[in-house]
């Protein structure tokens, strides 16, 4: 990236008082209000220099180092905000808590500019969306699929974002879904410690993955069996993508209606899997108060439990 071409919002500087410490190790302990994550992303940019040049993020500090940290001004937001109506859980100058009902894509991405979260909380919110994750998903820490509906806190402020995204890393935010599998689960409860990578032959797919995947836990309780499908209660300890799809899938009981995957066909005839995030529950980032918010099951989940129920 062209130094040049960056316009600083803000540029900090430094001296190293330490010996053999990655850079974005040090910079995320003395730049707490930041992600490390975010750090790396400004060291990948070269907007981080070392006695005037710019590193990597496995540089080792030296004492006596002179650091700057160049922090960009946020870009302008350039997607059309559309009036779009989203259920509202909770809403503050920090955060906004959603109820995201299916088929509603999270962000903006190749072949979906419009129609999704982002655009309708532009129009709810203005500019007061975190700017850290650029033009396409402003505000977004977290996402859950198109086809999976339920509860998503989204970020107003950016001080509200980096404490968020640091709260997901270190597992600390509660997450309970809602899943309707195939087959019968006998077990009471189970955990699922597997890594999950991109697919080896399926880019488009994820799947456990030992050799490049990263460590995914999934728990899950029994609440109900049917004929030939389990309802469970299922929480996430890391948040892969489609971390709960694949683990299900993996250890034999896919959810129903994931055609990718499950089976490509079933005789439920739903569009999209039976997932349902019921409940995210997280510490405040800016007043530190507990909070926690659920949603009800959607009326097709609802439906296909009748469905199972009555068979």
């Amino acid at each position: 990236m062209d130094m040049s071409e960056i316009r600083k919002a803000e540029e900090i500087k430094l001296i190293s008082e330490e010996n053999g410490t990655r850079i974005d190790a040090w910079l995320s302990k003395m730049l707490d209000k930041y992600s490390r994550s975010y750090i790396q992303k400004l060291i990948n940019d070269g907007l981080v220099l070392v006695n005037g040049t710019a590193v990597k993020s496995n540089y080792k500090v030296r004492m006596k180092d002179d650091i700057t940290v160049q922090i960009p001004e946020p870009e302008v937001l350039d997607i059309v905000p559309e009036d779009i109506d989203v259920p509202i859980l909770y809403e503050d100058e920090h955060i906004i808590v959603v109820d995201k009902p299916k088929g509603m894509v999270v962000h903006p991405a190749a072949g979906n500019y419009s129609g999704t979260l982002v655009n309708a909380l532009m129009k709810h919110c203005g500019d007061n969306l975190s700017s850290i994750n650029g033009v396409i998903r402003p505000g977004i820490v977290h996402r859950i699929d198109k086809d999976t509906s339920g509860v998503l806190v989204v970020a107003k402020s950016n001080e509200a974002h980096e404490k968020l995204s640091m709260m997901l890393k270190e597992h600390d935010i509660n997450r309970v879904y809602i899943a309707l599998v195939h087959g019968i689960i006998r077990e009471e409860a189970g955990k699922i410690d597997a890594p999950i990578g991109r697919h080896p032959v399926d880019r488009k797919k994820m799947a456990v993955n030992t050799k490049n995947g990263r460590r995914a836990v999934t728990h899950f309780k029994v609440l109900e069996r049917f004929k030939d499908a389990t309802m469970l209660e299922v929480k996430l300890e890391t948040g892969r993508t489609h971390q709960i799809r694949v683990h299900m899938s993996y250890i034999g009981y896919p959810i129903i209606g994931d055609t990718v995957y499950g089976r490509k066909k079933d005789k439920y005839n739903i569009e999209g899997q039976a997932l349902h995030a019921k409940l995210l529950g997280f510490v405040h980032p800016i007043t530190n108060e507990y909070m926690e918010f659920e949603s009800e099951l959607p009326e097709y989940f609802v439906k296909l439990l009748e469905e199972l129920r009555r068979n």
